[in-house]
């Protein structure tokens, strides 16, 4: 006796004969689902989204010589806050925040098991993904529309500082290194200042031009009267040697003369130039010093928020009417398979039971 084929066909007559039983248990599968469906809480999802930018753009020369914040989307730059916000720390941190322990139910915190569930949980609400136009979506799922929107404007923020504090500490040591150099130069442009000043009280020069001018004259005019002197025109020849020594010796006692001009000119020109120098490159590291201050202390932002994240105005799961009609379609194929099984059973007990 040959085994009996199955068909599609043939499964007609065989849920006829249970189709009470395969009815019962779709409708008992239509009912509990429902109820199940029914019970389950809204679940609201609240995205935002954003803009990495490169963290070089924080660079305090960059920002003295005014570069502007550039949305690049290089791939480190969303990958970092990728993983800036799916790491632990962040989660901890909004799990405080925003006491996650008690809208969990998850116990008292400080608890393996209790930390355990929160932050799994957690991570299981958040999604944090890289869209196609080089954007990151952050979104986050919980049955309080308004928490979810908050958390994930919380999220934003906190990758937006821990993006900042990578280059914290350099910044910090950059505006040092400014601050070390404005000193410096200050210094530097005071001490010049005074030698400039003690030259000028030695040599007695305080005005070259007018000074110039005064030396020239009483220098043609002492030698003209020495000639006309000379020549038996009058005046005193000796005095008039002795005043021409005078106004170009340094050792003539004369505080004006022509030796202690050109040798204190030089000095002058040479210290002069210097202080003027010191004075220029001081007014540039003051300006530098005072710009990089102010934006590296104002902490420039990290992320171009584009979206912030709204509270939900509709549920994005449960689907309830999907989740009856997957438990009704799930029960029917088992209720099928089984009697299947069953017949089959029967049909095999009986052909044992029967004769060779």
């Amino acid at each position: 006796m040959s085994a009996p084929s199955f068909s599609l066909v043939g499964l007609g007559p065989i849920l006829h004969r249970w189709k009470y039983l395969v009815a019962a248990a779709v409708v008992a599968a239509a009912l509990v689902s429902a109820l199940v469906a029914w019970q389950l809480p809204n679940q609201y999802k609240s995205t935002a989204v954003f803009f990495p930018t490169n963290l070089q753009n924080a660079d305090p020369d960059r920002i003295v010589e005014g570069t502007k914040l550039e949305l690049t989307g290089r791939g480190e730059d969303l990958d970092r806050a990728i993983t800036i916000g799916q790491s632990q720390p962040v989660a901890a941190l909004l799990v405080k925040r925003f006491d996650l322990y008690r809208h969990y139910d998850a116990g008292a915190p400080g608890t393996d098991k209790a930390d355990t569930q929160v932050l799994n949980e957690f991570a299981s609400n958040l999604d944090i993904v890289r869209n196609e136009r080089d954007a990151i979506e952050l979104t986050f799922t919980d049955r309080d529309k308004h928490l979810a929107a908050a958390v994930a404007n919380a999220l934003v923020g906190v990758i937006d500082s821990v993006n900042q504090q990578l280059t914290l500490t350099n910044r910090g040591r950059v505006l040092v290194l400014y601050g070390r150099r404005y000193d410096y130069l200050r210094a530097s442009y005071e001490q010049a200042r005074r030698q400039l000043v003690a030259l000028r009280a030695r040599y007695g020069i305080f005005n070259y031009d007018q000074q110039s001018r005064y030396l020239a004259k009483q220098l043609v005019e002492t030698e003209a009267a020495l000639s006309r002197a000379e020549g038996g025109g009058g005046g005193n020849a000796a005095a008039l040697r002795r005043a021409l020594h005078n106004l170009t010796r340094a050792d003539g006692g004369r505080v004006m003369n022509t030796e202690s001009f050109i040798r204190g000119t030089d000095s002058l020109s040479l210290i002069g130039n210097r202080v003027a120098d010191l004075q220029s490159r001081l007014t540039g590291a003051r300006a530098a010093y005072e710009t990089a201050e102010l934006t590296i202390k104002g902490r420039v932002s990290s992320v171009y928020l584009v979206q912030p994240a709204y509270p939900a105005t509709k549920k994005s799961k449960p689907v309830r009417w999907l989740i009856v009609v997957g438990s009704v379609v799930l029960t029917f194929a088992l209720a099928v398979i089984v009697v299947a099984l069953l017949e089959l059973y029967r049909y095999n007990q009986r052909r044992l039971a029967g004769p060779l």
